[in-house]
């Protein structure tokens, strides 16, 4: 167990995580912290279960068991209506920006400030036209989901996670789906936003660039368990096997296995007659 103190010294601390999927467990007694004011990457390949622990963190999925502290709390136990207060300070861009398709962009920004404060509509556009603004949309205020880029309409989410100004700004896949130059704008954002706006931020990735150019602190998650935490130089200098496998990019022993026999069977393959 992680110590009181450690607890109290961390804005999220996690202890002995489980998450459950009926009888399949999905994260096997997770233990970290993420610390304020820091950019902790959570590193994985598909499947290691490192969305589901981010979904997990901002109160979209119910653990099996185990303790989540946000900010002093546990919201794996905490009434829904003080829930609710936590995620104000929570905000969330999803793979894919999740943007309503049906919403202006900046309707899309406004809709948190309209569910959750008393504001009013003249001082809810100018929030709206300053978050796009930091992101680099303005003047994008009419634009419909649509109409808009890959790359801006992540941008956009963010404008939209950020219009709470909340404490902790999460992201999943920031720059899944994207092209390497575009993707190298949202991981600029990402390190932009945190040393303009002392935020703590937590990035779900599987991208190895973005991952190393982003983090002050990655933890490595596999099958549902942690393989190692630390900052990025200390991941490149770890001798785990697994570990080493992720970083290096080798493929697992069964795929290996396909393309060798694919090649043998390609090599026996007499030749066509011309």
């Amino acid at each position: 167990m992680i110590e009181d103190a450690k607890i109290n010294d961390a804005i999220i601390a996690v202890l002995d995580l489980r998450v459950r999927y009926g009888e399949r467990e999905v994260l096997h007694g997770i233990n970290f912290d993420v610390r304020r004011y820091e950019t902790l990457v959570i590193l994985g390949g598909s499947g290691s279960g490192k969305s589901t622990l981010l979904r997990t963190l901002v109160g979209l999925e119910k653990p099996s068991a185990g303790e989540i502290w946000v900010k002093g709390k546990n919201i794996a136990q905490i009434p829904l209506g003080e829930m609710d207060e936590i995620r104000k300070k929570l905000g969330m861009s999803f793979q894919g920006g999740a943007l309503f398709g049906s919403l202006t962009v900046g309707e899309n920004v406004a809709l948190p400030l309209r569910e959750h404060t008393q504001l009013e509509d003249s001082t809810i556009q100018i929030i709206v036209r300053l978050k796009l603004e930091q992101v680099g949309l303005a003047g994008f205020e009419e634009y419909m989901p649509s109409q808009l880029s890959g790359g801006m309409k992540k941008r956009a989410a963010v404008a939209r996670a950020m219009a709470m100004d909340p404490e902790i700004l999460c992201f999943d896949e920031p720059s899944a789906g994207l092209d390497p130059i575009i993707a190298a704008g949202i991981d600029n954002l990402i390190v932009k936003l945190k040393k303009a706006f002392r935020m703590t931020i937590v990035v779900v990735t599987h991208e190895l660039a973005s991952a190393f150019l982003i983090a002050d602190r990655m933890v490595l998650i596999d099958k549902g368990n942690i393989m190692a935490i630390g900052t990025p130089e200390e991941l490149r200098a770890s001798a785990h096997p697994r570990v080493r496998q992720f970083l290096d990019r080798v493929p697992e022993p069964e795929v290996t296995e396909e393309l060798d026999y694919l090649q043998m069977l390609t090599e026996e393959r007499p030749p066509r007659r011309s």
